[in-house]
């Protein structure tokens, strides 16, 4: 064997450690780590050994990343039962069925023996599972390390540590109890680009700049003497842009401190749920550790209003304004219904300090939408998208959500490609409701009523016909336009459909308080005419 370290040796080609190992492992067991520790310490008298346990570190990863190399040793055993290495083989399909590339196969080392070379060392490796008892959690997993050289082994775990802890085109997601580095999340926000995001522009800059001030601003804090903390709430109708600014202002931020950027860095930490073994408060505790860890961070509560619910309430708050310091943390929350949200968390300063509302778009910005989708369109040949065709959506969506109108965008050109824009008007109206559809009985949609009043405002003024009215451009000869309207129709009878179910059980809410009203007054007055009795039947007892 050759390397800078003559005196790591292997003296026999009788792995005694392997032997022990298995022979542990198939009888009762009480400190696989000691058994191993000692069997090491037996055959290998001249080297030093180091123990460490495999929680953050991960020395076949590191080798696997180019830092270093692992070769196995494949050494022959004194025992013939046993080899001298275990492992688990196991493929790992692609995370998508559509995924065009295939899964791969990987080894789970359970016991395996390895030549180490990081840098000029060379080390020999152990690496054993030591799970003690029949549960099979925690699992624990060490790695032995015999070296001649202590020092260099000090900073080999502090290297592959500090990798491991490192984001690699990876996002932090806590979920399940546990933080995960999700390349999943980080493929999502990728196309995630603020020029992308349609808000009303001075809002975007707000919400840029508060964000980007902040993680800039930690001197302008400490001068202040105020907390290096803050924040903010993202609320409003539900698909009207709050979870595409979280992305894109996550996107903005990872572009930090790379190339020539000098700016410190900013990771983002993402909590899908609380739902822990441990429960939510332990959830939460660790959560704030790692932000704490991490920070300067990016702390991100999708649907605050279902993750903070009046069980972890006052634990949050705890975390949220306790004694251990949360400087550089940011948090963003978003919610779809901020009454639902606590007052101590939605209207507290120093909790959350800003609020942005996200409205429904208005028609300039339903026609940037509109131009968004042109320009996703302009290479298609089949789809013709001239630019009078925005105006004339925009101004058949009002009330419409950014969420409403992608909707129906897309069911338009999937019933154009499916060649679905065949027949009469009606023929869009189809809800696969039943033998009969109760829709196309309606009168006419709010769609037709916006599209004939725009007509009879520019008539009743002198104007002529609309400039977007099919006189002068004929948009009705357009597949889209065709379409699309056909579409809009359909998602306005679901919109009143709901905000009809919505009534009802608002009415019906209004019933069930009266009665209980009702009830209340009933069982005061039962109350007082027993209290009356009470007194009565007293006063007519015979004194004794």
């Amino acid at each position: 064997m050759t390397g800078s370290n003559p005196s790591i040796t292997i003296h026999s080609r009788e792995d005694h450690s392997s032997r022990a190992y298995f022979h542990h492992s198939s009888a009762q067991r009480i400190s696989t780590d000691s058994v191993l520790a000692e069997a090491l310490r037996t055959q290998y008298p001249n080297l030093n050994l180091i123990i460490a346990p495999q929680d953050s570190l991960h020395l076949l990863s590191y080798a696997s990343a180019g830092f270093a190399t692992a070769t196995p040793l494949d050494d022959s055993t004194a025992d013939s039962v046993y080899g001298a290495t275990l492992k688990w083989r196991t493929y790992i399909p692609p995370s998508r069925r559509l995924d065009s590339h295939a899964g791969v196969m990987v080894d789970n080392v359970i016991f395996g023996k390895f030549m180490y070379k990081w840098k000029d060392q060379e080390f020999i490796l152990y690496i054993a599972s030591g799970r003690d008892g029949s549960g099979s959690y925690p699992q624990v997993v060490n790695h032995y390390i015999l070296t001649s050289e202590v020092e260099k082994v000090d900073e080999l775990i502090k290297e592959a540590t500090e990798y491991g802890a490192q984001l690699h085109d990876e996002v932090w997601v806590f979920d399940g109890g546990y933080w995960q580095k999700s390349r999943e999340l980080w493929n999502s926000i990728e196309n995630a680009r603020w020029e992308n995001v349609i808000l009303e522009e001075g809002m975007k800059k707000a919400i840029i700049s508060d964000v980007e001030n902040f993680f800039d601003g930690q001197d302008t804090y400490s001068k202040l003497r105020v907390p290096w903390k803050r924040g903010i709430i993202y609320y409003g109708p539900p698909g009207n842009g709050k979870t595409i600014s979280i992305k894109a202002m996550m996107h903005a931020l990872y572009q930090r401190g790379r190339g020539k950027d000098t700016r410190i860095t900013v990771p983002t930490l993402y909590v899908r749920s609380l739902s822990s073994y441990a429960g939510p408060e332990a959830s939460l505790s660790s959560i704030f550790l790692k932000a704490r860890q991490q920070a300067p961070c990016y702390l991100v509560f999708e649907d605050l209003d279902s993750i903070v619910n009046d069980s972890v309430r006052s634990y949050f708050l705890n975390e949220v304004d306790g004694l251990k310091s949360n400087d550089g943390i940011l948090m963003v929350g978003s919610t779809n219904h901020l009454d639902r949200l606590d007052p101590g968390i939605s209207k507290r300063p120093s909790r959350f300090d800003r609020k942005y509302y996200f409205p429904d778009p208005d028609f300039d910005q339903r026609v940037k939408y509109c131009h968004f989708w042109q320009g996703k369109l302009k290479d298609n040949e089949d789809i013709e998208f001239p630019d009078e065709l925005c105006k004339a959506i925009a101004q058949i969506t009002n009330n419409f959500s950014f969420a409403y109108m992608q909707e129906a965008f897309v069911a338009a050109l999937l019933a154009i490609a499916a060649g679905s824009n065949k027949g009469d008007e009606q023929g869009g109206m189809e809800r696969w409701a039943g033998p009969e559809d109760e829709l196309a009985k309606l009168r006419p949609s709010e769609t037709d009523k916006i599209i004939q009043e725009m007509e009879d405002k520019r008539i009743r003024r002198g104007f002529g016909p609309h400039p977007h009215s099919s006189e002068e451009l004929d948009l009705e000869k357009l597949v889209l336009w065709k379409e699309i309207k056909r579409q809009i129709r359909i998602l306005r009878e679901e919109m009143d459909e709901k905000k009809t179910f919505t009534g009802a059980q608002a009415a019906a809410k209004v019933d069930e308080a009266e009665e209980l009203i009702m009830l209340r007054q009933e069982v005061k007055k039962l109350r007082e005419m027993e209290r009356e009795l009470t007194q009565f039947t007293c006063c007519e007892m015979p004194c004794i």
